[in-house]
C-alpha cells in the first residue's frame, strides 16, 4: 500500500505541472527496495548484458576490468591489411571451384609422367586470373582505407578528468564511458546515452539521413531523473551506473536501466539513445555517455555491405559446366583408352617408346595428361568475363537519361552487382501502392466532421489547376548532372553557432513545385511541405460555422436555420484542436530553428478577455460572477452539452445550407429550449438565475453586429495578426502528418510550437494556447493509431486525442454518455457513408476521435503507464498494453479524406508489364475501396474485368469462399473452351480479378489453404491484397516464389515493404517520402515507378539476351578449339602431343579471344530500345531459355572443329610439313572463325566491335610472328623458329584459311538467315505490318490526291506532311 501511495503522489506531481513527466523515482526516505520492486524490477541476465561506468568516475578499477572487453570507437572496414593482403585474398579466391580445378591442373603438369607443357606454361592463366581479381580487390579494399582513415580522424570535444575540461579528440580515440559534447549540426561518433541538453526541456533533436535516409527530424529524451536542462552539468557528480542490454542491429529498440548511488533505477528506452552517424539538429549543446563504440554501435552493425544473390542464369551455367566437364572427362577416356589399345597392338615401332610401362598404366598417365591439354573447355575466364560484362551494363543503366530524375537529382542506384540479367526473367510483379504507385505528397482534400461532409470543392479545383500546371511543366530538356550537385548543407539550424556538413541531405521539392515560383533560393525547406500540400482552400461553410466562434453570443441550436449548435461547433473545434496537436510535427521557421513553449502560461483572465465565444469554453472552469459573458462560460462549463436540444445532422453535405444572419436570432425560441432542458434536468437553479443574463447578452448582439463581422474576417482573411510572424515550417515524420497539420492550419488552428512537455496552439476567437502535453502514444502497425494525452487549456480536464484507421477508429467509437444514441447513430451512420464514399473516391481517409478521463481513471492507468515507461523487460508488450487500455471507448469526431496523387506514366507503365506478360499484384495497408479505385486509375482494372471479392471472418468461410471462386471461375474457362470449339471467335470474356483483405488473407495463407488461393489466383489477371501487413506482404510473394518457381520483383517505397522487398528474387525500392530503408534493403532503387518499364523491357531484356548468348560463345568457342587437339590424337597415337604452340595454346582463350566476347556481353542490341518500349509482348521472348541451344551450341562447335581441322589436313597430305607448320593454319583458321562467328551472332556492330576485332587479329599474328623469330627455346622440345613466317609467306597458307572459314561459318550463316525469316516474333511482325499498311494507305492517298488535284495542289496525307507533292515522289 505504501508503495501505491507514492505512485499516486507522483501522479498527482505530474498532474499538477510541478515535475516533469515520466519521472521515475522514490521521494526521500522511501525505501528503494520492495518486494513490489523486486518482483518487478528487471534482473541482470548473465552474458546478455552490459554494464557502463564513467570513464572518470570513482570506479576506475571496475571501470578498467570491465571495459576491457568493449571496443574502441575506430572502425575499420577493410578486409585486408599490408600483411595479410596475400594470404587472405589467395584463401578467398580459392574458395571457388575453377581456381582449384586450375590450380590442380598447374599442380599436375609438375608430375614428370603426365607433364604436357612446360612447367611455368600452366601457371599462367591461374595467375593472370588470380592477379586481376587481386588488384581489383586491393583497389576496393584501398578506397573503404581512406574512407575509415577520414571518418576515424574526425575530432570531437571528449570530457578530461584530470583537466576537469572538454578536449578535441579523433572519433578513434572514443571509449565506452566517455562522456562527449556535441554542438548544433555535429555528426555524433557513437552511440551514446543522452544525458543533458541546452534545451530547458531536456529535448534533443536528431537527423538519421545518416542511418535510414530520411531527412525529418526525430525527438530525443534526456533520461529521466537527471538534474535540471537547460545550463551545465557538472560531470564530476556523475557516479550512475548503466546496465543495458549488448550490442545488436535494431534501431529502434534499447533497453537497460540507470541506477543511481542511492539504489533507485531509471528505465531507460530508445528515445534516450543517441545513434552514431546521425546528426544533431535544433539544439545548441548537447551531453552524453558513450555506451556503444566502433564496430559495436547500431549503425555499423546494420552495414552488411553489398547484397549477393545468385541469378537464375548463374544457376544454369553451373549446369553447363557440370555438361562440359563430363564432356572432358569422356574425351579423356576416349583418347587414354585409345592410346592402351595403340600400345597393346604397336609391334617392331620405327620410333622409340617406353617399353617398360604396361599399356593400362600408360593409358592412365594419359589420362592426366589430356586432362592438362584439354583444360581449355573449362572456362576459367568466363566468370571473370561476366563479373566484368555485368559491371558494363551496370555502368549503362547507371548512367541512362530515361532513368534519371532530374527534380530529384537521383539516377538508378545498382545495390547488387551480380542479378542484371535476372530483371528480363520476371513474372510476378508485386507492388505497394502508398508512394509506389502515387505521390505520396498527401494533399487535404475534404473532411467529414459531425456525419457533415464538407466537399471543398475550391480546393479540388485548385488541385485541377496544379496538374495541369504540373503537366505543362514537364516539357523541358532534361541534363544528367553529377550526383552531388542538388546536395546542400541543412539549413535547419541558422542559429547555431557550429556547422558541418550533413550527409545524404536533399531537398524534396520540385522545381516546378518551388523553384519556379519565387526567384530567390528558399533558405530552408521541410518535409512534406510542397506548395500543394501547404495551400489548402478552405470550405466556405465550414468557413461559416467557425465564424460562430468569434459571435458574443451562444448559435442557436435549430440546425433548420443554418447555423451550427453548440455540440457541433464542439466537435468542429475539437476535430481541428485535435488535428493540430495528435502528431509528433516539429514546429520551426526560417529566423528560428525552432518555435518552443514559453515558460509562462498565458493568464485565463487575459484569455477570457480574448474569447468572444469558444465551444472550448464547455470545458472551462467556473467563471467569475457578473462577468459579462459569465453565463456562457458556465453554461459550456457544465462539459454536457447534450442537455441542449439538438437536432441530428443532415444527411447531405452543406453546399445547400444558408447562411445565418445575426440580427435574425430568435431569442425567446432560444430561451424556450434552455428552459426545457434546465426542466429535463431537474430544475437547475443556477441555470435559471442566468437566463435573464443570457437575454441581456442577446439585446447587445445587434449593437456588436460590425464587431461580429469583423471577428468573421479575422478568421478568415489572410490579414490576421498571426501572419506577420515567420513563415512557419512543419518537420513531420509522415507527410499524412504534414497535411493534417496544413489543414487546421487553413482553418486558422495553427500549431505554433512545441516541447517535450507542452504545445502552443493558436485557436480562432481565443488566440495561443499552452497545452500540457502530459503523453504520446505513437503509431505503430499493430494499433494502427496514434494517441496524445493533454490536460485541456481551460478545462484542465485530461482528454485523449486518437486518429487512425478507419477499420479501428470505428469499432472502439461508443456513444458518449452525455449523447443519446440516436444522434450519435446517426453521426456514426453518416461518417460510415462519407468514408465509403472517399475510398471510392482513392482518398487515404484516417478517423479522428477522442475521449475525456476522470482524474481517478487517468491515476489509474497512469500507474500502469509509469511502470511500463520504467520497465526493463518486456517495455514494448507493456506500453502496447497500457495504450491499448486508454483508447477505449471513444467520441468518433470525424474522418478527413486526404488526396495521394497518381504518379505520372503508372497507367502507361502497369499495361505495358501486363502486355509483357508480368502479372503484377497490389499489396497495401488501404482500405478496399481506396485500393479498387486506384487500380481502376492506373488501369490495373478495366471496366470489363470481373472482381472477386474475397472477405471472410472465419477460417471455414474462407475456405469455402475459395472453393466457389475457383468453380465460378473454372465454369466461365470452360465456357470460353467450348466457344472457341465451337467456332464462335468473338471477343474473349473478362477477366478475374481477385480482391481479398487481410484478415482472409491470414486464413488463406495457412497450410492447408493455401493451395486453393495459389490456384485462385494464379487464374486471375491480378490479385489485390488490402489492409494487409508487412509480414502478410512477404509470406505472399514467398508463397508465390516457391510453389509456382516463378521469378518474382516487389517494388516498395517504405520500411513496411522491406521484408517483401528482401523476400523477392528482385528487390527495387523507390526513393520516396518515406526514407530509405526499402532503397537500402534493396537490389536496384529507382525514383519513378513509371522507371520500370525501361528498366526490365529494355534493360531487363538487354542484359539477359546478352549474358545468355555470351556464355553460349564462350562455350562454343572452348568445345570448338580443344575438339581440334582431341582430333589430333587420331593421328599421334592418342599420346597427348599436340601441333600447336604450347604458349598460343595457353594465351588463345586468356588474351587473343578474350575482348571481342565482352564488348558483345556490354554492347550488343538484339532488338532496338524503341521497339522494346512499344511492343512490351517481345520481352516474353526473352524468358524462354531453350534447353535445346546448349546442344546445338555443342554440336555446331564440333562440326567446325571438324572442318578446321580436316580441311588443312587434306590440303597438306602427302607433304613433309611439321607439326607446328600443321597446326600453324589450324590455328589461324579457328581464330578467324572464332571471330567471325561472333559477327554472325552480333545485332549490333559498331567502331568499337570492328575495332577490337581486329586488334584480336593483330595481337594474335603479331605475337606468333614475334615468337617465330625471335624464340628459340621458348617451346622444348619443339622449336617454333621460322615456322609461322615461312607458312605465312606462301599463297597456301591464305586458301587454306579461307576455304576453311566459309566451309566453317556457310551452314550457321544460312540456319541464321532461314531462322530470322521463318521465327520472327509475331509482335514484330504485327508492328511491321501495320508500318507497311500505314505506308501503303498514305501512297494511295497520295496518289489518289495527284490525280483528282487541279492546278493549285492542296496539301495531301495531312498525317505526314513530309511527303513530296510531286509526281516523281509516287510509287506505283
Amino acid at each position: 500500500m505504501e508503495r501505491l501511495h507514492w505512485v499516486q503522489h507522483r501522479c498527482q506531481q505530474l498532474l499538477d505541472g510541478d515535475s516533469r513527466r515520466g519521472w521515475y523515482s522514490a521521494p526521500d526516505g522511501f525505501p528503494n527496495k520492495s518486494p513490489f520492486e523486486a518482483h518487478n524490477s528487471p534482473q541482470k541476465a548473465p552474458g546478455k548484458q552490459r554494464m557502463v561506468l564513467a570513464h572518470h568516475g570513482p570506479h576506475q578499477e571496475e571501470y578498467e576490468a570491465i571495459s576491457k572487453t568493449f571496443k574502441d570507437n575506430a572502425i575499420r572496414t577493410t578486409k585486408y591489411s599490408l600483411l595479410t593482403f596475400i594470404p587472405m585474398n589467395l584463401f578467398q579466391q580459392f574458395h571457388r571451384a575453377a581456381n582449384l580445378y586450375f590450380l590442380f591442373l598447374a599442380l599436375l603438369n609438375w608430375v614428370p609422367v603426365v607433364g604436357a607443357f612446360q612447367k611455368e606454361i600452366t601457371m599462367i592463366p591461374l595467375l593472370v586470373v588470380l592477379t586481376v581479381i587481386a588488384v581489383k580487390d586491393a583497389l576496393e579494399d584501398y578506397r573503404r582505407y581512406l574512407f575509415d582513415k577520414k571518418v576515424n580522424n574526425n575530432t570531437v570535444q571528449v570530457f578530461c578528468g584530470n583537466q576537469k575540461a572538454y578536449v578535441e579528440q579523433r572519433w578513434k580515440d572514443v571509449r565506452v564511458g566517455d562522456f562527449v559534447r556535441l554542438s548544433c549540426n555535429e555528426i555524433i561518433p557513437a552511440d551514446m546515452l543522452l544525458l543533458h541538453s541546452s534545451d530547458p526541456h531536456g529535448v534533443c533533436y536528431i537527423e538519421t539521413a545518416n542511418l535510414d535516409g530520411e531527412t525529418n527530424l526525430k525527438q530525443r529524451q534526456v533520461v529521466l531523473d537527471l538534474p535540471m536542462q537547460g545550463g551545465d552539468m557538472t560531470l564530476e557528480s556523475f557516479h550512475s551506473r548503466i546496465e543495458c542490454e549488448n550490442p545488436n542491429n535494431d534501431l529502434n529498440r534499447f533497453r537497460g536501466y540507470m541506477e543511481h548511488p542511492n539504489g533507485v533505477r531509471v528505465g531507460l528506452h530508445n528515445r534516450n539513445l543517441l545513434l552514431r552517424s546521425c546528426t544533431i539538429r535544433n539544439t545548441e549543446t548537447v551531453v552524453g555517455i558513450v555506451v556503444y563504440a566502433g564496430h559495436e554501435t547500431k549503425a555499423m552493425m546494420n552495414n552488411s555491405g553489398p547484397r549477393y544473390k545468385r541469378s537464375q542464369l548463374e544457376k544454369h551455367l553451373n549446369t553447363d559446366v557440370l555438361w562440359c566437364v563430363l564432356l572432358l572427362i569422356v574425351m579423356c577416356l576416349t583418347t587414354s583408352i585409345g592410346h592402351g589399345l595403340w600400345l597393346r597392338n604397336l609391334k617392331d615401332p620405327l620410333f622409340e617408346t617406353d617399353g617398360e610401362l604396361s599399356p593400362a598404366l600408360a593409358a592412365f598417365y594419359v589420362f592426366w595428361t589430356m586432362i592438362i591439354v584439354l583444360q581449355v573447355l573449362i572456362p576459367i575466364s568466363l566468370y571473370v568475363s561476366i563479373e566484368i560484362v555485368k559491371l558494363g551494363q551496370i555502368y549503362f543503366i547507371h548512367n541512362d537519361l530515361s532513368l534519371y530524375n532530374e527534380q530529384l537529382d537521383s539516377r538508378i542506384q545498382c545495390r547488387a552487382l551480380n542479378i542484371t540479367e535476372d530483371l528480363g526473367q520476371i513474372q510476378f510483379l508485386f507492388s505497394d501502392k502508398t508512394g509506389t504507385l502515387t505521390e505520396n505528397k498527401m494533399v487535404f482534400r475534404r473532411c467529414s466532421i459531425f456525419g457533415i461532409e464538407y466537399p471543398h470543392d475550391e480546393n479540388a479545383h485548385r488541385l485541377k489547376v496544379y496538374e495541369e500546371e504540373r503537366t505543362e511543366a514537364t516539357s523541358h530538356s532534361v541534363t544528367l548532372r553529377s550526383g552531388c550537385s542538388r546536395k546542400s548543407l541543412s539549413c535547419r539550424s541558422l542559429s547555431c553557432n557550429r556547422s558541418s556538413v550533413s550527409l545524404n541531405t536533399l531537398t524534396a521539392e520540385s522545381e516546378e513545385e518551388e523553384g519556379r515560383l519565387s526567384s530567390h533560393i528558399q533558405p530552408r525547406t521541410s518535409a512534406f511541405s510542397s506548395r500543394v500540400a501547404k495551400e489548402v482552400t478552405p470550405d466556405p461553410e465550414l468557413v461559416k460555422k467557425l465564424s460562430w466562434l468569434c459571435s458574443p453570443v451562444l448559435p442557436p441550436s435549430d440546425v433548420s436555420s443554418g447555423c451550427p449548435s453548440s455540440l457541433e461547433l464542439t466537435y468542429i473545434t475539437d476535430f481541428f484542436f485535435a488535428l493540430a496537436i495528435c502528431n509528433s510535427v516539429v514546429v520551426s521557421s526560417p529566423s528560428q530553428p525552432r518555435h518552443v513553449v514559453p515558460q509562462t502560461k498565458t493568464p485565463l483572465k487575459l484569455m477570457l478577455q480574448r474569447l468572444s465565444f469558444s465551444p472550448f469554453s464547455a470545458l472551462s472552469p467556473p467563471q467569475i460572477k457578473g462577468s459579462p459573458r459569465s453565463f456562457a462560460i458556465r453554461l459550456f462549463s457544465r462539459g454536457k452539452t447534450g442537455s441542449f436540444a439538438v437536432s441530428p445532422p443532415p444527411n447531405s453535405t452543406t453546399n445547400s445550407s444558408e447562411a445565418c444572419q445575426d440580427s435574425n436570432l430568435d431569442t425567446s425560441s432560444l430561451k424556450q429550449e434552455l428552459d426545457l432542458s434546465i426542466g429535463e434536468d431537474g430544475g437547475d437553479a443556477r441555470m435559471m438565475n442566468d437566463v435573464s443574463e443570457m437575454d441581456d447578452d442577446m439585446k447587445d448582439l445587434k449593437t456588436n453586429t460590425d464587431e461580429t463581422r469583423q471577428d468573421m474576417e479575422d478568421l478568415t482573411g489572410a490579414d490576421c495578426e498571426n501572419d506577420v510572424d515567420d513563415e512557419l515550417l512543419y518537420e513531420a515524420e509522415s507527410p499524412d502528418e504534414a497535411a493534417l497539420v496544413h489543414a487546421a492550419h487553413a482553418y486558422r488552428c495553427t500549431l505554433r510550437g512545441r516541447s517535450g512537455e507542452s504545445l502552443v496552439v493558436d485557436l480562432p476567437g481565443i488566440g495561443s494556447l499552452a497545452v500540457q502535453l502530459l503523453h504520446v502514444l505513437p503509431f505503430d502497425s499493430n494499433r494502427k493509431r496514434m494517441s496524445v494525452v493533454v490536460r485541456h487549456p481551460l478545462s484542465r480536464q485530461v482528454v485523449v486525442y486518437t486518429k487512425g484507421a478507419d477499420s479501428v477508429i470505428m469499432d472502439l467509437s461508443e456513444t458518449p454518455k452525455e449523447q443519446t444514441e440516436e444522434i450519435y447513430s446517426h453521426i456514426r451512420e453518416q461518417t460510415q457513408r462519407h468514408l465509403d464514399s472517399y475510398a471510392r473516391d482513392g482518398l487515404r481517409t484516417l478517423c479522428i476521435a477522442k475521449k475525456v478521463l476522470e482524474e481517478e481513471e487517468y491515476e489509474v492507468w497512469l500507474k500502469r503507464q509509469l511502470l511500463a515507461e520504467s520497465s526493463i523487460e518486456n517495455r514494448e508488450e507493456l506500453l502496447l498494453d497500457s495504450a491499448l487500455r486508454l483508447e477505449t471507448n471513444l467520441t468518433l469526431l470525424g474522418t478527413t479524406g486526404i488526396l495521394d496523387r497518381l504518379q505520372e506514366e503508372v497507367p502507361e507503365t502497369i499495361e505495358a508489364l501486363q502486355r509483357a506478360g508480368i502479372k503484377v499484384w497490389v499489396l497495401t495497408g488501404d482500405k478496399k475501396e481506396t485500393a479498387i479505385n486506384i487500380a481502376y486509375a492506373c488501369k490495373l482494372l478495366r471496366p470489363s474485368d470481373e472482381l472477386l471479392m474475397a472477405s471472410c471472418g472465419s477460417k471455414d468461410m474462407c475456405a469455402s469462399l475459395l472453393k466457389d471462386l475457383k468453380v465460378k471461375v473454372q465454369r466461365v474457362e470452360d465456357s470460353l473452351v467450348e466457344e472457341t470449339a465451337a467456332g464462335h471467335h468473338g471477343e474473349s470474356s473478362s477477366a478475374f480479378i481477385l480482391v481479398i483483405n487481410g484478415s482472409t488473407l491470414d486464413w488463406a495463407l495457412q497450410k492447408d489453404l493455401k493451395s486453393d488461393f495459389l490456384e485462385l489466383s494464379c487464374k486471375c489477371k491480378a490479385v489485390i491484397c488490402c489492409r494487409s501487413t508487412p509480414l502478410q506482404k512477404s509470406q505472399v510473394v514467398r508463397l508465390i516464389r516457391d510453389e509456382l518457381g516463378v521469378m518474382t520483383l516487389a517494388v516498395g517505397d517504405g520500411a513496411n515493404d522491406v521484408s517483401m522487398i528482401q523476400v523477392a528474387d528482385v528487390g527495387i525500392g523507390i526513393s520516396g517520402q518515406e526514407g530509405m530503408q526499402a532503397v537500402m534493403s534493396s537490389d536496384f532503387a529507382i525514383s519513378r515507378f513509371k522507371h520500370l518499364s525501361k528498366l526490365l523491357l529494355v534493360h531487363g531484356h538487354w542484359c539477359y539476351s546478352r549474358l545468355a548468348n555470351m556464355i553460349f560463345y564462350f562455350i562454343y568457342k572452348n568445345v570448338m578449339y580443344v575438339n581440334l587437339l582431341f582430333w589430333y590424337q587420331f593421328f599421334c597415337g592418342f599420346s597427348g602431343s599436340v601441333m600447336i604452340n604450347s604458349w598460343v595454346l595457353i594465351l588463345f582463350n586468356l588474351v587473343f579471344t578474350s575482348i571481342p566476347p565482352l564488348i558483345y556481353g556490354i554492347l550488343d542490341q538484339d532488338i532496338p530500345a524503341e521497339t522494346l518500349v512499344a511492343l512490351p509482348e517481345l520481352y516474353q521472348t526473352s524468358k524462354t531459355r531453350l534447353p535445346y541451344m546448349f546442344w546445338i551450341t555443342i554440336l555446331d562447335a564440333f562440326y567446325q572443329s571438324l572442318v578446321c581441322f580436316f580441311v588443312p589436313y587434306f590440303a597438306l597430305t602427302g607433304s613433309d610439313v611439321g607439326e607446328l607448320s600443321f597446326g600453324c593454319p589450324i590455328n589461324a583458321s579457328a581464330l578467324i572463325i572464332i571471330l567471325l562467328h561472333q559477327v554472325i551472332e552480333s545485332h549490333t556492330l559498331t567502331w568499337i566491335h570492328v575495332l577490337v576485332m581486329v586488334l584480336s587479329g593483330a595481337l594474335y599474328f603479331g605475337f606468333v610472328l614475334l615468337f617465330s623469330l625471335y624464340c628459340v627455346t621458348c617451346s622444348p622440345p619443339t622449336n617454333p623458329l621460322g615456322v609461322e613466317t615461312l607458312l605465312m609467306s606462301q599463297p597456301l597458307f591464305y586458301i587454306i584459311c579461307t576455304l576453311t572459314t566459309v566451309m566453317a561459318l556457310l551452314p550457321r550463316l544460312l540456319v541464321r538467315a532461314v531462322y530470322n525469316t521463318i521465327r520472327v516474333p509475331t509482335a514484330l511482325t504485327s508492328a511491321q505490318t501495320g508500318n507497311v499498311d500505314s505506308e501503303k494507305y498514305c501512297r494511295r492517298m497520295l496518289r489518289w490526291n495527284l490525280s483528282h488535284s487541279r492546278a493549285s495542289r492542296l496539301p495531301v496525307c495531312a498525317d505526314n506532311p513530309g511527303l513530296e507533292h510531286s509526281t516523281a515522289s509516287v510509287v506505283s
